[in-house]
């Protein structure tokens, strides 16, 4: 015997789940007269009665009944194979911005491990050296470097941080006394990140250097050009540990000074409104700060 028609059967199957043709029509967008009449088809086409017509609604003959069973696991199964094969999937996506040292040195070493706990989420990394709102449509998080004082209601301290001089192997001046160990380091020219002017000022303040124009061979816009311009023998620069440690791990740099200053201006993440809503961006939010915390120190101001 040939099969019958799809739609037949599908009208049989709405029909017998529902015990009513006027359920199964409203289902399948029919009207009543043609979801009877399709099941007429159908029951002339099998030789058989399917429904008994009763003066309220109808009722499945055993055989009909029997029939009801596969019939719905068959639409089940092909509803099933359809979705598994060919529906695609919302490809959930994180839309990050970062100061372009925390970025190469943080971020970017540690996004897969983000990665292997949520798999289904597609992260998206910019870079910007100066940044300060969110000024770029699409964009979740903002990593900035600052003292947190901008106009967003959603800003986190991604720790606070001391910083290290460091230098090239070849370039450190060592000493048993650390005040003219370092007097010498400072005199022979550093790199200055611009912005951090002041720290080289508190620094020497603090250890009563008596230097009163820092010899600076050349200034800089990141971190990252500072370790570069370090790395390749351009004297010394006041770098994050964090930042810096991958460097003093390769052995491309060294500690200039025994010493942890701490830093007024530190990271953050500055968060588009709703993040707490929206699981993925809370899962994001949560992750960074905890890597953040292996970095933070809780060494008191000077």
């Amino acid at each position: 015997m040939r099969l019958p028609h799809l739609a037949w059967l599908r009208a049989f199957e709405a029909a017998a789940r529902h015990s009513s043709f006027s359920d199964a029509a409203g289902e399948l967008h029919l009207t009543p007269a043609a979801v009877s009449q399709q099941i007429r088809l159908l029951e002339q086409h099998l030789g058989v009665q399917l429904f008994k017509r009763l003066p309220r609604g109808v009722e499945l003959t055993d055989l009909g009944q029997a029939y009801a069973l596969p019939i719905r696991r068959s639409f089940t199964d092909m509803q099933s194979a359809t979705e598994s094969l060919f529906t695609v999937r919302r490809q959930r996506k994180i839309r990050i911005r970062a100061s372009i040292s925390y970025a190469t040195l943080i971020l970017a070493p540690r996004l897969h491990e983000f990665r292997a706990m949520y798999p289904d989420i597609e992260i998206e990394l910019t870079t910007a050296v100066w940044s300060d709102r969110m000024d770029v449509d699409g964009i979740d998080f903002d990593v900035r470097y600052g003292r947190g004082q901008w106009l967003e209601a959603d800003i986190i301290s991604l720790g606070q941080e001391n910083a290290v001089l460091v230098c090239s192997p070849q370039n450190k001046i060592d000493g048993h006394d650390t005040g003219v160990a370092l007097a010498a380091q400072l005199g022979a020219g550093v790199v200055q990140i611009i912005g951090s002017e002041t720290e080289w000022g508190r620094l020497i303040d603090h250890h009563e250097i008596d230097m009163p124009n820092l010899p600076i061979l050349m200034k800089v816009d990141s971190s990252l050009v500072a370790l570069q311009s370090v790395v390749f023998g351009q004297g010394t620069a006041l770098i994050f540990e964090s930042l810096a440690q991958p460097f003093i791990d390769r052995g491309e740099l060294v500690v200039a000074a025994d010493l942890s200053f701490p830093i007024d201006d530190n990271y953050y993440l500055v968060s588009r409104d709703g993040v707490s809503q929206n699981p993925e961006l809370a899962a994001f939010q949560e992750w960074i700060q905890s890597i953040s915390v292996a970095f933070a120190t809780n060494a008191p101001r000077d």
